[in-house]
């Protein structure tokens, strides 16, 4: 009898193991919120929250308490309701700082520009105003006991000598966290690898990483950066976030879990619900072509597909993220693809009992039905099971 099983580990991409574990940073309520013509109310923040926590996501930043009343209410309820690091945003701005820690959580997160451009452009500044402001910020923040995190912002496309320079800074007054975020989303991953060693190089801190994916390489950097030295990824449940949005949480835990054979701490099975409840919440729905959690992640409708799916899923599945381990299912769909074993398959799960030839005349139907761009339901197949003559098993009554 032939031994069946997945040939990743043996195979020419076998598992290295370049990481043992990496923490998750969740920042949908922050700059997944930050989507064009996203908003989440007070019930959608903690709702979000709420699932984050029972997943066990390590910090959810919650938002940016200085943006108003309603917003700061918003954080601090959700720093009370939840186990995780809470963490609130703030600029290099007394007030700021001073909001974030009103708002109880417990990790402050400052921000300051740092390219050029960002400087001159943005913050209309010099570079030594934002390391004196920055060093500020982070001192006040570690004054109050709780955890500092900086970010240097576009911190891929500043000088390197000013990101030594303000990453040092920060850190001779007790900064906890540097996160390095590839805000306009410029990184390749061994470029970005390279600036985490870079980085790593300047300070005791741990290191954290936010990468976006305006060339749709959010979540390799993302690993590219763990894989350097980095402890914690930025992520957004669906990758929602500015412009075409950050580092997927799905993506990156099931990569780092099933891929890398790293432990994330997270409760896997909760992707799927995690998904669909920010999906309803931020209005933004996940396209079905979306990695783990998108209608066809898990769907199948290729002749040869299917058939080697129904034999064993590993065929034409990774074999190391099945559908069960994010609360998912896997679907073998009926179409202009399909191909007989799947015309079974559904043929007997709707209590048919097809002969060889009975199968081959549905199949036919179906894929000149799909071929019309007409969608093949459960009650197409059983007209065309009943106009071939197809019997249900005895002892069933026809619906």
């Amino acid at each position: 009898m032939q031994v069946r099983g997945n040939g990743f580990f043996k195979g020419t991409l076998a598992q290295r193991n370049e990481f043992e574990s990496v923490r998750v940073f969740d920042t949908t309520l922050r700059d997944g919120e930050q989507t064009p013509r996203t908003s989440f109310s007070y019930d959608d923040k903690l709702a979000v929250a709420a699932a984050l926590d029972d997943a066990n996501v390590d910090v959810v930043e919650a938002g940016f308490p200085a943006n108003g009343d309603a917003e700061a209410e918003a954080v601090a309820d959700v720093a009370d309701a939840t186990d995780a690091t809470t963490c609130g945003l703030a600029r290099v701005v007394e007030s700021d700082v001073e909001a974030a820690l009103d708002a109880g959580v417990d990790m402050v997160h400052v921000f300051a520009s740092t390219s050029d451009v960002q400087i001159e452009d943005s913050m209309h500044t010099t570079r030594e105003e934002v390391t004196e402001r920055s060093v500020a910020a982070v001192e006040r923040a570690a004054d109050a006991g709780v955890e500092v995190m900086f970010s240097p912002m576009d911190a891929t496309r500043t000088d390197p000598e000013y990101l030594a320079a303000i990453v040092e800074a920060v850190d001779d007054v007790g900064v906890d966290w540097v996160n390095v975020p590839d805000t306009c989303g410029v990184a390749t991953p061994r470029r970005f690898g390279d600036l985490i060693e870079f980085v790593g190089e300047h300070t005791d801190a741990r290191i954290d990483v936010h990468t976006h994916d305006d060339f749709g390489l959010a979540t390799a950097n993302a690993l590219a950066g763990v894989e350097a030295g980095a402890d914690q990824v930025q992520v957004s449940v669906n990758g929602i976030g500015e412009r075409a949005g950050n580092a997927a949480f799905e993506e990156v835990v099931m990569s780092a879990e099933s891929v890398y054979g790293a432990d994330t701490g997270i409760d896997t099975t909760a992707i799927a619900d995690i998904a669909e409840i920010v999906a309803e919440r931020s209005s933004v729905p996940v396209p079905v072509n979306k990695p783990v959690v998108g209608a066809n992640a898990f769907a199948h409708e290729s002749g040869i597909h299917a058939a080697g799916v129904i034999e064993n899923s590993e065929t034409f599945e990774p074999g190391v993220m099945t559908p069960e381990m994010v609360g998912a299912e896997r679907e073998v769909v009926l179409g202009k693809h399909s191909g007989t074993h799947a015309v079974r398959q559904h043929l007997e799960d709707a209590g048919f009992v097809p002969s060889d030839d009975e199968v081959r005349a549905v199949t036919r139907k179906v894929k000149a039905h799909a071929a019309d761009d007409e969608v093949v339901t459960q009650a197409v197949l059983r007209a065309f099971a009943g106009e071939v003559g197809v019997h249900r098993e005895r002892g069933e009554v026809t619906a």
